[in-house]
């Protein structure tokens, strides 16, 4: 099929493209700023052409000589969204018409029967009937909470539980909602271009499980491994206001926050299962709510982040993070990254690297590292006093220190795990990348935090990062352009 993407710029669009392209489709994306799309890794692997769903002219184009167009665009940013979207629905549809094409797909939000709707999901329900309505078929599927890495829904639950050891939140923490997993989001768009015949209808999806948002947060904690969270509703605390306290807590923007939190006033449970009559269940069945948190966490929990600067771009589950994704999403993984070149061969540099710590010391404020060792052995950690078994070379698995050698990769990358006391997860990542006649050292300081004492700590130590990371950058380079042994590097020693 000849399948069009509008809105591939946002979390669903991104995730969308290469579930289309891997089922053997041919896609053409839409718009309006091109250049976001620089770093999509499929980004040429389909034609991306510019345009504004607002434009007739713009529409036409890009949906000639089409078959499938996705609609995956909303203003939510935008103050008159309402309207803004009204219009580009009603112009979609008859520039769709006018173009042969033969089904439209759209995902809209779960409508609620008997209830009072935010401007945000009656926008998206007006959308819905809209596309409906038009003379082209149209597929309109119906979601509540999209559980992924990068969903604003999803982003706002993280950084509420992760945060907040007990919360003050309104009474609609108590409101019914049906989560889907994002993969099964994208299962069931991916599969409505194939469907054969006039295959056309409003369909709710839906995970297995039925929550409670309070329920959502307390199970997040349960698999991010924190303590219980308090939650305590009352009812003073209107969905406007709650959401502006959203905002303060979160990274994600208020323009964002406020309608998401404004549709949390209504229930979001699937009323049906009519879906299943055109496109049966995934294989293995629906995501249920803890699996899909914990595809969401998995890029952190594994590390699954990339060993070197330029595989960034490489794709992995559609519940990890993509390059296109917001700043904001993504979770909290702090890091302290830095680059130094340097007229050192790789080998020597790798040299001065692979000998660190013990008796070399860290190359940078040793009465820091010596206090921070004091510290952690205070608090029952190992401290620096496991040293290291050979003076100048490592083996995976081997203590370092407060460090555990959890990759290595001779001569190019070596990774270490922290075994200290601190309030989450810290890794220490170091490699050399070959670089004309010279070598590039690369450096990166991760951690994750655990609640927030997490947060606080990384704050709290965030203004020695510059002499501690950024003297161990130029004195690791400095001891390889010396062209001295490691063994003899005394003058960066810990001791």
């Amino acid at each position: 099929m000849r399948c069009v993407v509008f809105g591939a710029t946002g979390y669903i669009g991104g995730r969308l493209v290469p579930e289309l392209l891997a089922a053997g489709h041919t896609v053409r994306v839409v718009a309006r700023t091109p250049g976001k799309l620089a770093d999509a890794p499929w980004h040429d692997l389909v034609e991306i052409v510019r345009g504004d769903v607002t434009s007739g002219a713009d529409l036409r184009a890009a949906l000639a000589g089409q078959e499938i167009a996705y609609y995956l665009v909303h203003s939510l940013t935008r103050s008159d969204f309402v309207t803004v979207d009204r219009q580009a629905a009603q112009s979609l549809a008859d520039a769709a018409a006018m173009a042969g094409v033969r089904r439209i797909v759209y995902l809209g939000g779960i409508v609620p029967e008997g209830q009072r709707m935010s401007r945000h999901l009656a926008s998206r329900a007006e959308v819905g009937r809209i596309l409906a309505s038009g003379p082209v078929p149209a597929v309109v599927f119906q979601a509540a909470v999209i559980i992924g890495s990068g969903s604003a829904s999803f982003e706002i639950l993280r950084y509420l539980t992760e945060r907040l050891p007990v919360m003050v939140t309104p009474r609609w923490v108590r409101n019914a909602i049906q989560p889907i997993a994002v993969r099964d989001v994208l299962y069931y768009l991916t599969r409505a271009a194939a469907v054969p015949g006039d295959f056309a209808g409003a369909f709710d999806i839906g995970g297995p499980d039925v929550l409670t948002y309070a329920g959502m947060m307390r199970e997040y904690a349960e698999v991010a491994g924190l303590p219980r969270r308090g939650i305590l509703p009352v009812p003073v605390l209107t969905p406007w206001l709650s959401a502006q306290w959203v905002n303060l807590v979160t990274p994600v923007p208020r323009s964002i926050a406020v309608p998401l939190i404004e549709s949390l006033i209504n229930d979001a449970v699937c009323r049906e299962h009519g879906i299943a009559h055109h496109i049966p269940d995934p294989p293995g069945g629906l995501t249920g709510y803890r699996r899909a948190v914990e595809l969401a966490l998995r890029r952190i929990r594994d590390l699954d982040v990339p060993t070197r600067w330029s595989d960034a771009t490489v794709p992995g589950a559609p519940s990890d993070s993509l390059p296109t994704d917001p700043d904001w999403s993504g979770g909290s993984l702090y890091s302290d990254v830095r680059s130094r070149r340097t007229g050192a061969d790789p080998a020597t540099v790798w040299s001065v690297l692979e000998a660190i710590g013990g008796e070399h010391g860290w190359y940078s404020f040793p009465l820091a590292w010596s206090l921070r060792g004091w510290i952690d052995r205070f608090l029952g950690g190992a401290g620096l006093r496991r040293g290291r078994r050979d003076p100048h070379r490592l083996h995976e698995g081997e203590a370092l220190d407060w460090w555990r050698v959890e990759r290595l990769d001779r001569p190019r990358l070596l990774r270490l795990r922290a075994e200290m006391r601190v309030p989450g997860r810290a890794w220490l990542e170091l490699s050399v990348e070959p670089d004309g006649s010279g070598a590039t050292y690369h450096q990166r300081a991760l951690f994750e935090p655990h609640g927030l004492a997490g947060h606080l700590y990384w704050k709290a130590i965030a203004p020695f990062h510059a002499i501690v990371f950024g003297g161990m950058a130029r004195n690791i380079t400095g001891a390889a352009e010396q062209a001295r042994p490691p063994a003899r590097q005394r003058r960066f020693s810990r001791r």
